[in-house]
């Protein structure tokens, strides 16, 4: 088991109590300590009072399975951050998770994502598994900072094996933060990295912080990933 199952899947208890299963989220999304108490105001995704405008930051996305959808399985958009993205499946999807409104809305420039024990494919960034892709795994405009570390990258049979995307010509994109950290790379796979410049660290408070562990570990943490 990764480090957030082992939090709480060894308890058989663990549905009388589900919101201590807060305590176990890692990344940007810290622990999710305000959602623990007599006193909590239950959020939800439905309620007509939710404004996409100011969405409500620290959010954690834990154990999904998403496919086949008409546009993109999942958006962290309009100023959402700290947000941590974890042991979700996403399958059978050409548009799959999206980080950013576009590239004129300012608000998203210091939006912060944790993704990490998730599987990508078939059919389609710490410990994820990326089983083959359509045009490119990861991308991004407007000068992203991406850190890559410990990630198994598998390409597809035929077809584009590159691992990255720029948006723009690849002058501007060598200006870019896109750092790969002891990726493993299978089937001819490739990251092309930034030329120079520093490698992106998250900064993770006590709370958030968790131990990267080596790519040879991937398939072993990412096994249980989707709905249980």
């Amino acid at each position: 088991m990764n480090v957030i199952d082992r939090c709480w899947r060894r308890d058989p208890q663990w549905r009388s109590h589900r919101a201590q299963l807060a305590n176990c989220s890692i990344g940007y999304a810290g622990k999710m300590m305000n959602n623990i108490g007599s006193d909590l105001i239950h959020y939800e995704v439905i309620d007509p009072t939710d404004d996409p405008i100011n969405p409500k930051p620290e959010i954690w996305i834990d154990h999904n399975t998403l496919q086949d959808c008409e546009d993109g399985l999942l958006d962290v958009t309009r100023g959402s951050t700290d947000v941590t993205v974890s042991n979700n499946w996403f399958r059978n999807q050409d548009k799959v998770m999206l980080l950013g409104h576009d590239d004129g809305y300012i608000r998203d420039q210091n939006m912060k994502v944790t993704v990490v024990y998730n599987h990508f494919g078939p059919n389609c960034n710490q410990h994820n598994l990326y089983q083959g892709w359509m045009q490119y795994a990861i991308g991004g405009s407007m000068g992203p900072s991406l850190k890559s570390q410990s990630n198994l990258f598998i390409a597809p049979e035929s077809g584009n094996k590159e691992v990255t995307w720029r948006k723009g010509n690849s002058e501007n994109g060598n200006m870019w933060e896109f750092h790969s950290i002891g990726d493993a790379f299978e089937n001819g796979a490739s990251f092309t990295v930034t030329k120079g410049g520093r490698v992106p660290k998250p900064n993770y408070s006590e709370e958030q912080y968790f131990k990267v562990l080596d790519a040879k570990s991937v398939r072993f943490l990412t096994r249980s990933s989707g709905v249980l």
